[in-house]
């Protein structure tokens, strides 16, 4: 469980990163709280983080799910990909919005892996 644990706490962290670089913008584009439009590329950097806290509310309990029912390791290595799809996310969603798809995917498919196969983990426990 300690390579899951290590995953979730940077999963948390590039969270907070993601936090701090839209407060960056905020500076940088006169944006005030508690505004959430505006500039942008301001606007760009908000819509990543609002983003990756949609998508860590199914990935944070897929991820322990799936380790507890199936798989630490796997749970972990997935969890892995999804954190290479946020920064690849992030990186391509600033830069120009219609070249996320990547990253989304990187994102998306981990998380999807995670929950299906932790329910079927489960399932499978009580039979």
């Amino acid at each position: 469980m300690a390579y899951v644990t290590i995953v979730l706490a940077l999963a948390l962290l590039q969270y907070t990163f993601f936090a701090y670089k839209v407060g960056m913008a905020r500076g940088k584009f006169g944006v005030n709280a508690p505004a959430v439009t505006g500039h942008p590329e301001f606007e760009r950097y908000y819509r990543v983080q609002q983003n990756t806290l949609e998508q860590l509310v199914v990935f944070v309990p897929g991820l322990l799910i799936f380790a507890h029912y199936l798989h630490a390791l796997t749970a972990a290595g997935l969890g892995v990909v999804f954190l290479l799809g946020r920064m690849i996310y992030f990186k391509a969603y600033v830069a120009e919005p219609k070249s996320r798809g990547i990253g989304f995917m990187l994102t998306l498919l981990p998380s999807l892996a995670l929950v299906v196969g932790g329910l079927i983990g489960a399932v499978f426990e009580l039979i």
